[in-house]
C-alpha cells in the first residue's frame, strides 16, 4: 500500500514531465518551421532582385554571382541541419549586404520603383527572419533547460529527448560588408 502511495505520484509527475518535454519539442519544431518559411521567402525573392540589379550594374558580376552562389548553397542544405543552415544563411545575408552596398553607387537603380519594392520586401523579410530566429532560439533554450534540469533530465534521458541547436549568426555575418570599386 505504501509503495502504491509513493509510485502513483512519481508516475503522475513523470507523465507531466514527459508531456512538457513533448510540448517543448513541438514548440521548437514549430519555431524552426517559422524560420524555414522566412528563409524560403527570401531565397524566392533573390532572383528578382538579381535581375533588377543586373540591368543597372552589369559590371558588378562578381557580387551578383556571389549572392546566387550563397543562395544555391543555402537551398541545397537539408532543413533539419540547423548548424549548417545557420552558417549558410549567414553567408547569404553577408552577400546580400554587399549587394545592397553596391546599389548605393547607382542612383538610377535606387530610384527604380521595382528595385525599391524588392528592397522593402527584403528588409521586411530580414526583420521577420530575426524575429523567427529569436523565437526559435527561445524555444530551443526552454527545451534544453528542461533536458538538462533535474529531475526532468531523468525523463528526458529515458525517452531520448535531444537538445535543440541554436540558430546563430555566423561570424562572417557579423562583419561589415566591404565594397571595392
Amino acid at each position: 500500500m505504501y509503495l502504491l502511495l509513493v509510485a502513483v505520484p512519481i508516475a503522475i509527475y513523470a507523465i507531466y514531465v514527459y508531456n512538457s518535454l513533448v510540448r517543448s519539442r513541438q514548440m521548437t519544431e514549430e519555431a524552426w518551421s517559422g524560420i524555414d518559411i522566412q528563409l524560403k521567402r527570401r531565397t524566392d525573392l533573390i532572383p528578382n532582385l538579381i535581375e533588377t540589379v543586373k540591368g543597372y550594374a552589369a559590371h558588378e558580376k562578381e557580387t551578383l554571382e556571389k549572392v546566387i552562389e550563397m543562395r544555391n548553397r543555402a537551398q541545397a542544405l537539408p532543413s533539419g541541419d540547423i548548424a549548417a543552415r545557420s552558417q549558410a544563411e549567414g553567408l547569404l545575408s553577408q552577400a546580400l549586404g554587399r549587394l545592397m552596398a553596391v546599389v548605393e553607387a547607382y542612383p538610377d537603380l535606387k530610384a527604380n520603383q521595382n528595385f525599391n519594392e524588392l528592397q522593402e520586401t527584403l528588409e521586411t523579410i530580414e526583420g521577420e527572419i530575426q524575429m523567427s530566429r529569436r523565437y526559435y532560439n527561445g524555444a530551443a533554450r526552454d527545451m534544453n533547460v528542461k533536458i538538462d534540469s533535474f529531475p526532468s533530465n531523468l525523463v528526458a534521458r529515458s525517452f531520448r529527448f535531444e537538445k535543440a541547436g541554436y540558430f546563430e549568426i555566423a561570424e562572417a555575418e557579423r562583419a561589415v560588408p566591404t565594397v571595392k570599386f
